[in-house]
């Protein structure tokens, strides 16, 4: 995506359990200078986590696109959600901007899985939580935010829990010990790279096993 862009470069890929699936992925531009993206994973299976995710997906992008924050765009689509939510419904969601011209990273983490920070020198680090709530569950709530700075060479790795909870026939987890020992291997790839690789370890790994649930990978690499 974004060809014309050299600043940063990024893959994604999804794998759904079922013939539906109820995580997303979503990036975009905001202004000339800024990136959004998101990960997100809806509480269900089958075609009610399907349409909430759709209702998610559209209800984000939109507050995104004219929303400078990231915590305010959480709290906003928050109220929004609760008031669609069916079922008990909720989704977990990581909403990143990345300035593309600085690397600077503003997030905030609605009950999701930590990224991993891989950066060029090959250490790996579990991006720190802003420790906010699921989205649809509770409506009075507020988020917030923290940053950091992408350098040139850094990679960005999301994901799901259908990664580190994949499950081989013998009923041991994928983890997340191993996903970054994993990431630790492949610091300085290209993203599209990244995602192809843990996706294959993670299939190595869960080889004979029924997957349980949607499997979802998205890599951003800054290059300055």
């Amino acid at each position: 995506p974004f060809p014309e862009l050299k600043s940063f470069d990024l893959y994604a890929y999804m794998n759904a359990a079922k013939y539906v699936g109820g995580d997303f992925y979503d990036f975009f531009r905001i202004g000339q200078d800024r990136l959004g993206f998101v990960i997100a994973d809806v509480s269900g299976k089958g075609v009610p986590a399907a349409i909430f995710m759709a209702i998610s997906r559209t209800v984000i992008r939109a507050i995104a696109l004219t929303e400078n924050s990231a915590s305010m765009c959480m709290q906003r689509s928050n109220a929004i959600l609760c008031q669609e939510s069916v079922n008990d419904m909720f989704v977990t969601v990581f909403y990143g901007i990345l300035n593309i011209r600085t690397g600077v990273v503003t997030y905030c983490n609605a009950g999701h899985n930590p990224p991993v920070l891989m950066k060029k020198d090959g250490s790996v680090s579990k991006v720190p939580t802003t420790n906010d709530l699921v989205l649809g569950a509770i409506g009075d709530v507020s988020y917030h935010e923290k940053e950091f700075r992408l350098s040139p060479g850094d990679n960005l790795f999301l994901y799901t829990d259908g990664v580190t909870e994949a499950m081989n026939t013998k009923h041991e987890q994928y983890s997340e010990q191993r996903l970054l020992e994993n990431c630790r291997s492949l610091a300085g790839k290209d993203p599209k790279e990244v995602v192809e690789k843990i996706t294959e370890t993670v299939g190595e790994f869960v080889v004979g096993a029924i997957q349980s649930d949607d499997i979802t990978l998205l890599s951003i690499a800054y290059k300055g």
